[in-house]
């Protein structure tokens, strides 16, 4: 199931930032990059989070904003943003169903799948990548930055 040139499924979620965070409320304003990952304090994950968190200027740059999404709580968010300096607001779904709607739920494992869907102002996904295993991490941040250029 691609979701590439339809409009981005909505949600609302509670953010390790204290607020709740609404998709289509960037609608209009900022490109929205959507980062699903697996699970707080695993070893790729670790590494991918804190990649893109460090380069948040140059998404907001880009016109766009990061959030990171995956089942864990908001307060296993904190604890982890915390001990790894990420900025970028992660996103509590814990009970999947917003990794099921963008089709990254893995069900069997109570966790979703690592992908990136860039999502631009209109609220159309415009570029997707679903990682063939959990522990793949193909798409970096620059790769993303460089879509973000397309679209303008």
């Amino acid at each position: 199931m691609s979701l590439l040139g339809q409009p981005a499924p909505d949600f609302t979620l509670p953010a390790s930032t204290g607020e709740t965070v609404t998709l289509s409320s960037y609608r209009g304003q900022k490109h929205v990059v959507l980062v699903f990952y697996p699970l707080d304090f695993s070893p790729v994950c670790s590494m991918q989070l804190p990649e893109y968190s460090g380069r948040q200027d140059d998404f907001a740059d880009a016109g766009a904003v990061v959030l990171g999404i995956n089942r864990d709580s908001i307060h296993a968010h904190k604890a982890w943003a915390a001990e790894y300096g990420i900025e970028v607001p992660l996103l509590a779904d814990m009970t999947l169903a917003v990794a099921r709607q963008y089709g990254v739920a893995i069900d069997e494992r109570n966790i979703s799948g690592r992908a990136v869907f860039l999502i631009d102002r209109g609220g159309v996904v415009r570029y997707e990548h679903i990682e063939a295993t959990t522990g793949d991490y193909t798409v970096r941040p620059e790769v993303v930055l460089g879509k973000l250029k397309e679209l303008r």
